[in-house]
Protein backbone atom coordinates (compact mmCIF):
# COMPACT_ATOMS: atom_id res chain seq x y z
CA UNK A 1 0.00 0.00 0.00
CA UNK A 2 1.13 3.62 -1.08
CA UNK A 3 2.16 5.99 2.13
CA UNK A 4 -0.77 8.42 1.25
CA UNK A 5 -3.50 5.34 0.65
CA UNK A 6 -2.34 4.77 4.40
CA UNK A 7 -2.40 7.99 5.92
CA UNK A 8 -6.25 7.79 3.87
CA UNK A 9 -7.12 4.46 5.75
CA UNK A 10 -6.15 6.28 9.14
CA UNK A 11 -8.07 8.98 8.68
CA UNK A 12 -11.50 7.18 7.29
CA UNK A 13 -10.30 4.62 10.68
CA UNK A 14 -10.77 7.88 12.84
CA UNK A 15 -14.00 8.73 11.30
CA UNK A 16 -12.83 11.11 8.86
CA UNK A 17 -13.65 11.42 5.02
CA UNK A 18 -10.07 12.19 3.63
CA UNK A 19 -12.16 13.19 0.28
CA UNK A 20 -13.43 16.45 2.09
CA UNK A 21 -11.92 19.81 1.44
CA UNK A 22 -9.71 20.21 4.30
CA UNK A 23 -7.89 16.76 3.97
CA UNK A 24 -7.56 16.37 0.61
CA UNK A 25 -3.72 17.21 0.54
CA UNK A 26 -3.32 15.98 4.46
CA UNK A 27 -2.15 12.47 3.43
CA UNK A 28 0.60 13.97 1.16
CA UNK A 29 1.54 16.43 3.73
CA UNK A 30 2.10 13.57 6.76
CA UNK A 31 3.93 11.28 4.31
CA UNK A 32 6.24 14.39 3.60
CA UNK A 33 6.62 15.44 7.48
CA UNK A 34 7.69 12.36 8.82
CA UNK A 35 10.15 11.87 5.69
CA UNK A 36 11.45 15.10 6.87
CA UNK A 37 11.34 13.71 10.47
CA UNK A 38 13.05 10.74 10.58
CA UNK A 39 15.89 12.06 8.08
CA UNK A 40 18.52 10.52 10.07
CA UNK A 41 18.38 7.69 9.08
CA UNK A 42 20.19 8.61 5.57
CA UNK A 43 22.91 10.28 8.61
CA UNK A 44 26.44 8.63 9.33
CA UNK A 45 27.41 9.62 12.52
CA UNK A 46 31.08 8.52 11.11
CA UNK A 47 30.97 11.12 8.20
CA UNK A 48 29.92 13.79 10.28
CA UNK A 49 32.53 13.35 13.00
CA UNK A 50 35.66 12.88 10.38
CA UNK A 51 36.17 16.23 9.62
CA UNK A 52 38.90 16.70 12.61
CA UNK A 53 41.40 18.98 13.73
CA UNK A 54 44.55 18.57 15.75
CA UNK A 55 44.61 20.47 18.98
CA UNK A 56 46.60 20.35 22.15
CA UNK A 57 43.28 21.68 24.18
CA UNK A 58 42.70 19.80 27.55
CA UNK A 59 39.76 21.10 29.44
CA UNK A 60 36.00 20.52 28.71
CA UNK A 61 34.20 21.11 25.47
CA UNK A 62 30.89 21.64 25.87
CA UNK A 63 28.21 22.84 23.69
CA UNK A 64 24.82 23.16 25.46
CA UNK A 65 20.97 23.92 24.16
CA UNK A 66 21.00 21.70 20.74
CA UNK A 67 17.57 22.09 20.23
CA UNK A 68 16.15 18.89 18.97
CA UNK A 69 12.77 16.86 17.91
CA UNK A 70 12.32 13.58 17.60
CA UNK A 71 9.66 10.95 17.04
CA UNK A 72 8.57 8.51 20.09
CA UNK A 73 8.83 5.16 18.52
CA UNK A 74 6.07 3.78 20.78
CA UNK A 75 2.91 6.66 20.05
CA UNK A 76 5.29 8.71 17.01
CA UNK A 77 4.22 11.28 18.66
CA UNK A 78 6.88 14.22 18.99
CA UNK A 79 9.37 15.08 21.67
CA UNK A 80 11.26 18.34 21.91
CA UNK A 81 13.70 19.40 24.27
CA UNK A 82 17.28 20.38 24.46
CA UNK A 83 20.84 18.54 24.26
CA UNK A 84 24.29 19.00 25.89
CA UNK A 85 27.10 17.27 24.18
CA UNK A 86 30.06 17.54 25.64
CA UNK A 87 33.95 16.06 25.29
CA UNK A 88 37.32 15.85 27.04
CA UNK A 89 39.27 15.45 23.75
CA UNK A 90 42.56 13.48 23.56
CA UNK A 91 44.30 14.58 20.40
CA UNK A 92 41.60 16.26 18.21
CA UNK A 93 38.60 18.91 18.14
CA UNK A 94 35.31 18.60 15.96
CA UNK A 95 34.00 22.25 14.38
CA UNK A 96 30.51 22.66 17.11
CA UNK A 97 28.37 22.05 14.19
CA UNK A 98 29.17 18.48 14.14
CA UNK A 99 27.80 18.06 17.70
CA UNK A 100 24.75 19.58 16.69
CA UNK A 101 24.22 17.57 13.47
CA UNK A 102 25.29 14.25 15.54
CA UNK A 103 22.67 14.79 17.54
CA UNK A 104 20.18 15.26 14.31
CA UNK A 105 21.43 12.42 13.22
CA UNK A 106 19.89 10.30 15.99
CA UNK A 107 17.40 12.26 16.96
CA UNK A 108 15.70 12.30 13.80
CA UNK A 109 14.51 8.94 13.79
CA UNK A 110 11.91 6.95 15.60
CA UNK A 111 13.10 6.81 19.19
CA UNK A 112 13.44 6.93 23.07
CA UNK A 113 15.10 9.57 24.61
CA UNK A 114 17.44 7.18 26.54
CA UNK A 115 18.68 5.74 23.36
CA UNK A 116 19.42 9.14 21.69
CA UNK A 117 21.53 10.36 24.70
CA UNK A 118 23.46 6.84 24.41
CA UNK A 119 23.88 7.10 20.87
CA UNK A 120 25.02 10.33 20.21
CA UNK A 121 27.64 9.64 23.42
CA UNK A 122 28.67 6.45 21.96
CA UNK A 123 29.45 7.86 18.46
CA UNK A 124 31.65 10.57 19.81
CA UNK A 125 33.39 8.14 22.41
CA UNK A 126 34.24 5.62 18.95
CA UNK A 127 34.95 8.22 16.55
CA UNK A 128 37.01 10.84 18.52
CA UNK A 129 38.44 8.53 21.02
CA UNK A 130 38.42 11.40 23.58
CA UNK A 131 38.98 10.67 27.22
CA UNK A 132 35.81 11.30 28.11
CA UNK A 133 32.14 12.30 27.18
CA UNK A 134 28.68 13.50 28.36
CA UNK A 135 25.14 13.68 27.02
CA UNK A 136 22.44 15.21 29.14
CA UNK A 137 18.90 15.62 26.96
CA UNK A 138 16.24 17.56 28.55
CA UNK A 139 12.86 16.86 26.55
CA UNK A 140 9.17 17.49 27.00
CA UNK A 141 7.30 14.02 25.55
CA UNK A 142 3.70 14.99 23.56
CA UNK A 143 2.53 11.14 24.40
CA UNK A 144 2.65 12.45 28.47
CA UNK A 145 0.93 16.10 27.17
CA UNK A 146 -1.91 14.84 25.12
CA UNK A 147 -2.43 11.32 25.92
CA UNK A 148 -2.02 8.68 29.00
CA UNK A 149 -1.24 11.10 32.28
CA UNK A 150 -1.70 14.37 30.32
CA UNK A 151 1.57 16.12 32.20
CA UNK A 152 1.99 19.25 30.58
CA UNK A 153 5.08 20.36 32.14
CA UNK A 154 7.41 16.93 33.42
CA UNK A 155 10.57 17.07 31.97
CA UNK A 156 12.41 14.23 31.24
CA UNK A 157 16.48 13.90 31.42
CA UNK A 158 18.37 11.27 30.85
CA UNK A 159 22.11 11.23 30.84
CA UNK A 160 25.36 8.96 29.49
CA UNK A 161 28.66 9.79 30.70
CA UNK A 162 31.60 7.66 29.63
CA UNK A 163 35.53 7.96 30.05
CA UNK A 164 36.84 10.62 32.49
CA UNK A 165 33.70 12.23 32.81
CA UNK A 166 31.97 8.68 34.12
CA UNK A 167 35.19 8.37 36.37
CA UNK A 168 36.25 11.58 37.81
CA UNK A 169 33.36 12.65 39.98
CA UNK A 170 34.62 16.67 39.42
CA UNK A 171 34.73 16.23 35.84
CA UNK A 172 31.24 14.88 36.11
CA UNK A 173 29.75 17.63 38.27
CA UNK A 174 31.10 20.56 36.25
CA UNK A 175 29.52 19.04 33.50
CA UNK A 176 25.99 18.69 34.98
CA UNK A 177 27.07 22.03 36.12
CA UNK A 178 27.43 23.68 33.11
CA UNK A 179 24.50 21.49 31.15
CA UNK A 180 21.64 22.67 33.82
CA UNK A 181 22.50 25.76 34.59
Amino acid sequence: MEATEAVKCLLREIGEDPERDGLLETPARVVKALQEMTVGYGMDPAEILSKRFECSYDSLIVLRRVQFTSLCEHHMLPFSGYATVAYLPRDCVVGISKLARLTECFARRLQIQERITEQIAGALNRELKPLGVGVVLQARHSCMMCRGVKQMESEMITSTMLGALRDNAAARAELLTLAMG
